[in-house]
């Protein structure tokens, strides 16, 4: 199997998105200025009356200025590009991934409330459900990500306000049949939630039922390892108004240095994504063919959880993704291997520019499926790959392979 198996993967998902992402959300003035927009920062907005004052203070759910913290000028700028991305009506940016998680399910969640959530969820929205959400009355049960309608439709409620899904899964890679889960949320009157980074553009979420899609903007739209942002996007008006209220009550804020930033990275996460996507499947590949590995974890790849829904509904693939390594490797060994890398850091984060690897053999939780892997299940590790050339990455994995092996002596 060679790359050009996968020639869709740059074809249809990245043409025309530099395009795009070099024109959204540009100043509209007339008069010569620079290409791009001031930083606005401010808290206090004055204004020229009490009628003025008025007058803005009643639009609760539109970004007018009323103060610094519901919003400024560099962050409404961000959330028009965003909402054009994702195919939305509404963008709201917000402080962290985290919070782009945890805030829609406070604003859609209520006491006595019931929540479905993937089970290879991010560990801190996990958290999140089993702490805070608990503490609230509201109960979550975790669903195998690869469900099918009978078994999804068994686990719906009456209380069920929420069916969460993240595809593929942070870890796992499980793409998860989304239209699915949309259309059995709706039939029982529950919304669809959707932790979209891995598809940014490339999955395009209320094409397929979801009704908010969740954005880490620390990844790929920054794309260079110095913002922390997320975003929240709705296409339904009566959501947007729920969204937006509850933003306004818990106080969530986007400084707009973070937002000019990561408007900035927008700019090339078309170019940065392409070659990422191609470097990415070319070290996939390679790693498929060792025998020192059991199985890469890739939605691109036939046999990864999912490849068909990712066939199906996604027009490229992104950078991350895991390997598993043969059972006879340790976890220890796997840490000294991931040691011995010069190229890829070792780090918890991806979507930015630098080439990262991070063992996961024991940090996920997993209590609705037993063994998200076939045997042999190995210990585990994600790699992101950032923009060095593919031939460096495979050279620097091919030395830390001969360290594994040594390792396991």
């Amino acid at each position: 199997m060679s790359q050009d198996d996968f020639s869709h993967d740059a074809g249809r998902g990245w043409a025309g998105l530099t395009d795009r992402l070099v024109r959204l959300a540009r100043p509209n003035g007339t008069e010569p200025g620079f290409v791009n927009p001031p930083v606005s920062r401010g808290s206090t907005v004055l204004y020229e009356s009490m009628d003025a004052m008025r007058a803005r203070s009643g639009r609760r759910y539109d970004h007018e200025l009323i103060y610094g913290a519901m919003g400024g000028p560099t962050q409404a700028l961000l959330e028009e590009a965003i909402a054009a991305i994702e195919g939305g009506r509404h963008t709201q940016v917000v402080s962290s991934g985290l919070a782009a998680c945890t805030t829609p399910l406070l604003a859609f969640l209520g006491a006595g409330g019931h929540c479905l959530m993937p089970d290879s969820v991010y560990g801190p929205t996990r958290r999140f459900c089993d702490s805070m959400l608990r503490r609230l009355g509201v109960e979550t049960t975790y669903y195998d990500p690869m469900i099918d309608e009978a078994g999804l439709h068994a686990l719906m409620r009456p209380t069920t306000q929420v069916v969460f899904a993240e595809s593929p899964g942070s870890h796992s890679f499980e793409v998860q049949d989304v239209a699915m889960l949309g259309r059995v949320a709706h039939e029982h009157g529950a919304k669809l939630m959707l932790d979209n980074t891995w598809g940014i553009h490339i999955f395009q979420p209320f094409e397929h039922g979801v009704d908010v899609s969740i954005q880490a903007l620390t990844k790929y739209p920054s794309g260079h390892a110095d913002a922390v942002l997320g975003a929240i996007t709705v296409v339904d008006q009566a959501d947007w108004v729920v969204l937006r209220d509850s933003v306004v009550q818990l106080g969530q804020y986007a400084g707009p240095d973070e937002c000019w930033l990561t408007l900035r990275g927008l700019r090339t996460m078309g170019v940065r994504l392409e070659r990422q996507s191609r470097s990415a499947m070319a070290v996939a590949l390679w790693l498929q063919d060792r025998p020192e590995v059991a199985r890469v974890l890739h939605p691109a790849l036939p046999g990864s959880p999912g490849h068909e829904f990712w066939k199906r509904d996604f027009s490229g693939a992104s950078s991350l993704f895991g390997v598993v390594f043969q059972r006879e490797f340790t976890a220890a060994a796997v840490e000294d291997m991931v040691a011995a890398l010069g190229v890829f850091g070792l780090g918890a984060s991806w979507g930015g520019y630098e080439s990262l690897a991070l063992p996961t053999t024991g940090i996920v939780s997993r209590t609705a499926v037993v063994s998200p892997h076939p045997e042999p299940a190995g210990p585990a590790l994600r790699l992101h790959v950032g923009l060095e050339s593919p031939e460096e990455l495979i050279a620097d994995l091919a030395g830390g392979l001969e360290v594994l092996r040594a390792a396991s002596i």
